[in-house]
């Protein structure tokens, strides 16, 4: 029942604070990992994946994954009420206080200078990303060569796909589906 009550309070500490949408709240993501030790950072990035490839907002569907890895159904209903609860709160009090204050220019500063701060924590969040896909520091630790540092299938798959998404106008299951096939057929 304890770690309910955790699964709740560090999600709800994440759909509080994790401005910007889903991306944004993989600094917290982090820092959950870190913390309560329910997953690893490599699990993580599992977990990036699979919330990617399903419907529904990432932040909501990391939350849903972590809930019911740690604690099963319950803990992905508890550990999603807890991420979209703030949300809800924040929301209607935002919208009543909009209404009154709209044209203030001290909300008008604050809503600028918060853009940047959720533009922030999704570059932070891209980048763990690319230090777990694309770069083996373990490895490159232990032997000191370059060569070893360097995940070069991701770097190169990673790189096709930039260069596809950039240029040819498909839907973005093509591109999920595209990735589950060359991960089956060259074991990523």
């Amino acid at each position: 029942m304890l770690i309910l009550f955790r699964l709740f309070y560090e999600f709800f500490k994440t759909g509080l604070f994790a401005v910007g949408g889903g991306l944004a709240t993989m600094p917290f993501l982090y820092n959950i990992s870190e913390s309560t030790g329910w997953f690893s950072k490599n699990d993580l990035t599992n977990m990036i994946a699979v919330s990617e490839s399903t419907p529904g907002p990432l932040g909501v569907n990391m939350s849903t994954y972590v809930g019911f890895s740690t604690a099963g159904i319950p803990g992905g209903i508890v550990a999603t009420l807890g991420l979209v609860c703030p949300a809800i709160f924040i929301i209607i009090i935002i919208s009543k206080f909009l209404k009154k204050f709209k044209q203030n220019p001290y909300v008008e500063a604050v809503f600028h200078t918060i853009r940047p701060t959720s533009t922030g924590l999704i570059v932070g969040a891209g980048w763990g990303v690319v230090e777990i896909t694309m770069f083996y520091f373990e490895k490159y630790n232990i032997s000191s060569k370059l060569i070893d540092l360097f995940n070069f299938k991701s770097i190169i798959f990673a790189l096709i796909l930039f260069v596809l998404i950039k240029y040819t106008n498909k839907h973005p299951v093509i591109y999920i589906a595209l990735s589950a096939i060359v991960g089956i057929l060259l074991s990523f």
